[in-house]
């Protein structure tokens, strides 16, 4: 076996992987351990806690122009689904402070390269394809619910969707489907892009390192789930300054989750 990088553990398979039990008490520790990265880099994390909602609110305000209007929830929700992708730097940042090193401001969009970058691009090229197939799906929902030529205003939409048969089945079949993909997202990313980023292997092996996690803590992965959605919420109510705060904690708390997880 050839020698790896520096703090990089090579795995030749999946088996060679180790994968640990836990419980809700880690979860909640991931979470305080999550706060103290944040913390620790406060004003790196605002940085790239303002990029991922702002990149949401983009994509909405290209379809406020177009016929895409119906997508302006999708697109601003499934920008949910590239989290992982997305949480690539700070995760890490919460590895280098487990080394006891710091991670300049200068490095967040270098140092990755040979396997983990191939990785890593695979990883998130899939979730990409994730978010696409989201889209249609959800304007497909759209189409067979409240379609038919109509050309909605805001107004309308928002009328249309609570005060009519449709728009109850709109957003009953709409939400969930959407509960299904980030369900699919959580299964097989959890901790994809952490072992991606820690350890020399491929995109399936990534994947099946995830789904692996998740066989072994149904209970503890879907209460990190409920968790996550419930945080995006709240801070999508509070806009960008809580989605700033919410977004980078989660991201660190993603790493101990897959140190709790995933044995060195």
């Amino acid at each position: 076996m050839t020698a790896s990088p520096a703090g990089v553990h090579p795995a030749d398979s999946v088996e060679e992987i180790g994968i640990q039990t836990i419980g809700a008490p880690d979860i909640f520790d991931a979470i305080r351990l999550g706060f103290a990265d944040f913390n620790a880099k406060p004003s790196h994390l605002f940085l790239l806690g303002l990029i991922y909602p702002i990149a949401g609110f983009v994509g909405a305000a290209w379809a406020f122009g177009s016929d895409l209007l119906p997508l302006i929830l999708p697109i601003v929700g499934g920008y949910a689904l590239m989290g992982p992708f997305a949480a690539v730097i700070l995760y890490r940042i919460s590895r280098r402070r487990e080394q006891g090193r710091d991670f300049p401001w200068s490095e967040a969009f270098s140092g990755l390269t040979g396997p983990r970058s191939r990785t890593i691009g695979v990883l998130g090229l899939l979730l990409f394809v994730v978010f696409v197939a989201w889209l249609l799906v959800a304007y497909s929902i759209f189409n067979a619910t409240l379609g038919g030529g109509y050309e909605y205003t805001i107004a309308d939409l928002v009328r249309t969707s609570l005060t009519t048969p449709e728009g109850w089945r709109l957003i009953l079949i709409g939400n969930g489907v959407g509960l299904v993909f980030a369900a699919f997202v959580l299964a097989g990313f959890v901790v994809s892009f952490q072992v991606a980023l820690d350890r020399d292997v491929g995109p399936l092996a990534a994947i099946m390192t995830s789904l692996r996690v998740l066989a072994a803590n149904p209970r503890a992965i879907l209460l990190w789930g409920v968790i996550i959605v419930t945080s995006m919420i709240i801070g999508g109510l509070m806009l960008l300054v809580g989605l700033a705060v919410v977004l980078p904690v989660l991201g660190h708390a993603s790493w101990h989750v897959y140190r709790k997880t995933v044995t060195r």
